[in-house]
Formats: C-alpha cells, structure tokens, sequence
C-alpha cells in the first residue's frame, strides 16, 4: 500500500496557479470586475432567440400535426446573415423536438415559408404553412428588438419615395425623363412596339410623338428594354437584338437595326467618361450636396455586359470586365457599391445565388432578395444603396434600401409596396433616383414610378 504524500504536485495545475491566487487575494475587486465586464460583453454578443423560435414552432406544429414538412426561410429583415441562420437552426430544432421531419417537397404533407422581418419596434416571424390543396395559414410571433441594434432606419435614416410617373395597359419596359422642374415634365416611354414622348400640359400627359420600332425578328416572351442618354443624340435603346438611337429635339427620329452590343450596367455616374452632362449636376455630388461622403464621388467602371437575346437575362459575359473577372454567371440584374480603391458588384444570377464580386474574389449568398437589383446614390448615410426587390413569392413586392458595410446587408429605409410584381428596375441617368415597373394586379396595367430616396434626418 502506497504511503500518501501530501507534499506532492497536483498533476494538471498551471505553475502560475499562485500568481492567480495573489490576484484573486490582493485584488477581489479587480478579478470581480474584470469577470463582470467579460460576462456583460458575452451576453451583449449573444441574442437569445430561443423563446421566440419555441413559440413559433408550437404554432407550426398545432396547424400541421408531426409529419414530414417543406421548409424554406427568407430574411427581409435587418438581421445579419449569422443572426439569420442561428434563428433558422434554432426554428429547426425546435420543431424537430416536436414531431416534424424535413423532407423533398414532393415527400411532404405541409410546406412551410418562413419570413423573418420587422417594423418599427420588433422583429415580426411569419410563417405561411400550406397543407395539401386547402388554403394557406398563417403563424406569427414578435420579438421586440434590443435597443441600440441596428434597425431600418438606424444605419442611413432614410426613406423610399415612390413617386408615379406613367401608366398603360401594354407592358412598359422604361421610363426617361427627359425634362423637369420641381417634377418631371416631358417623358419618353418605351414598349415592346414603340417610343412614346409626352409633355406635361394643364396638368395632364399629352401625347408628342410615338415612333414605332423596327426589328426582324420576333421578341422573347419576357421582353425587356433600356433607355439611356447619349452624347451626340437624345438617347439609345437598348432591346433584346436590336439597338436603336434616338435623335432630334421637339420632332424625334429612330434609327433602328439588328445588333448584339453590350448594353451598359452602371450609367450616368459622376467622373465617368460616357456619363452625360445634366442641369444642376455637380462634381460634388448630388445635385451639388456634397455631404453624403466620399464613396458618393467615388468613380463607377463602365462595365457592360452582353444580353441573350431570345431570353430574358445577361449571357455574363463583361466588358470590359470587373476586375479580373470578364465573365460571371448569367444574371437578370447588377447593383453595385462604390469603395475607396475598388467597386463591389452584386449580380443577381438566374439560380437565385447573389455573386458579390470585387475584382479579385467572388463571394455567392442567398441574400433573400427577388431578381431585381439596382443601385442610387444619395446624400444619405454611407452615400450609396442598393435597391432590391422582394423575393418573389407573394401576389405583391416592395422595394428596399440597403447597405453593405462589408459583405453583409444592412436594411436602411422601411419597404415601399407595390400593388403587383415588378417587371423592371432601372437605375436613372444621374444615379440618384430609379425607375421601377410594376404590374398592377388589381387594374391590369402596367405602372411606371420613380424611386427616390430621402434622408429622414
């Protein structure tokens, strides 16, 4: 039997376990405070979302019972992409341990769709859960929003201003405005048969002119269309094969032939060479307001990219190239963000990815944004936003603004609704406003309208 030796080392212990001690016996406040402030930053760095997501998984599962489920989530929130996923892993647990299984949609009883937004005050979950061929039901839980997060109007206080412009019953690819005062007072509308121009007279859109536009073959069934300004003529028109330029003043002329030149992605920016010069545009910013900060005089490339002529989307293939990068996925639509030394592009690729590209690397997300993507610049908060439609999976979508203070979005203005889905958003000549089509769900029209940002303080 082995003696007990009680002046042993304790295997295991640190040799600085008496300098700890001293600590711990010289300066109790210190190591009190110290293990205080440690513990505040851990709790301040993790939200607990875990009453929330058991709330809304015992919702889920009183309407569909434990069986096997479709999910899918989509953020429309100002929660950060890790913040976002620790919500759906911990929304996934929660209804595992209460009876659901996830599998293929063509394997399931119920499908559910799970938004995460919010308004003013609280983060607001709904889920949509579909069972069968019966009608969909509807669950929701709130969560209030810690004071001092990031909301939607916290990082650039602004607010989206949707303002009408045009509206027909035939589809409206785009809207120039080409002449205003206090608002826009002559137009050119362009669809898939013509080039309409209109003045505002007594308040009411008067006809001027309308030119009908030549092309051999026959459109895609998903048309689309581009009206940019040009330096020795009115403007150009970009369609599916065709390009057509538009020149004279109050009697217009079109001149139209088959063509597969690359239409331009970022236009009509300060310190761009091909960008036009307009009334009250100022080398400072917009219209002369030089306070929205540096990123807003920043220089945009005039990239390009090539269009599929019997679709509707772009082949990805850039000229002259963003960065090192001359080709990118096909894509319906591009936003990009001025930096310092480089521009962050966003393409928004026909698999619902979002390929954020800074010249050097190409970074893909699910950004839980529709396919409609454009940028603005405004006096407002880092000087430059994103514009990004809803994701399309409800009868009508909404435009929001958003920042990218590095790879992740930032909600920054609250959503502006349309009655319908959006067909088209396009960024304007001078780059601080865009247009946006809708089609009207209710009317059957097609509604053209400026988007506006403007700064809330």
């Amino acid at each position: 039997m082995r003696e007990p030796v009680y002046n042993s080392a304790i295997p295991d212990v640190s040799p600085n376990t008496a300098s700890r001690g001293l600590i711990s016996k010289y300066f109790p406040s210190v190591a009190h405070f110290l293990f205080v402030i440690l513990s505040l930053v851990a709790v301040s760095y993790a939200a607990d979302w875990s009453g929330p997501e058991q709330q809304l998984a015992r919702k889920i599962v009183a309407v569909t019972g434990p069986g096997a489920v479709t999910i899918t989530f989509e953020n429309r929130s100002s929660l950060s992409r890790r913040d976002s996923e620790i919500v759906e892993n911990g929304l996934r647990n929660s209804l595992t341990e209460l009876g659901l299984r996830f599998v293929a949609e063509e394997q399931s009883a119920a499908t559910i769709k799970i938004s995460l937004s919010e308004n003013g005050s609280s983060y607001v979950w709904v889920a949509e859960i579909r069972q069968g061929a019966g009608q969909s039901e509807v669950a929701i839980v709130s969560t209030p929003r810690a004071e001092g997060t990031m909301g939607p109007h916290d990082s650039a206080p602004l607010t989206l201003r949707r303002i009408p412009l045009w509206s027909q019953s035939d589809p409206i690819l785009d809207v120039a405005v080409l002449e205003e005062n206090t608002a826009p007072t002559r137009i050119a509308v362009l669809d898939p048969g013509k080039l309409s121009l209109y003045r505002m007279q007594a308040g009411k859109w008067q006809l001027e002119q309308a030119l009908e536009i030549a092309h051999a073959k026959p459109w895609p069934r998903d048309m689309r269309g581009r009206l940019l300004p040009a330096r020795d003529h009115l403007m150009d028109v970009y369609l599916p094969g065709v390009l057509c330029h538009a020149s004279g003043g109050s009697s217009l002329t079109l001149s139209c032939r088959e063509s597969d030149d690359p239409w331009p992605l970022a236009v009509g920016i300060p310190g761009v060479a091909a960008s036009p010069v307009f009334p009250g545009e100022s080398a400072n910013g917009v219209n002369g307001n030089s306070s929205a900060g540096s990123a807003s005089a920043a220089v945009v490339p005039q990239i390009k990219a090539f269009y599929a002529p019997a679709r509707n989307f772009f082949t990805g293939v850039l000229t002259p190239g963003a960065g090192k990068f001359t080709a990118v996925p096909k894509f319906f639509s591009v936003a990009w963000v001025p930096r310092e030394k480089y521009t962050l592009w966003l393409f928004a690729a026909t698999d619902g990815q979002f390929h954020l590209i800074d010249g050097v690397t190409d970074q893909t997300a699910k950004l839980g944004w529709g396919s409609d993507v454009t940028s603005v610049r405004s006096a407002c908060g880092a000087g430059w936003q994103v514009l990004a439609s809803s994701a399309e999976d409800g009868p009508d979508d909404s435009v929001r603004a958003y920042e990218f203070p590095d790879r992740d979005p930032v909600a920054v203005s609250a959503a502006v609704d349309f009655s319908g889905s959006i067909t088209a958003l396009w960024t304007e000549a001078r780059g601080d406003t865009a247009i946006a089509v809708s089609r009207n769900r209710e009317k059957g029209t097609y509604d053209a309208f400026r988007v506006a940002p403007a700064c809330t303080q």
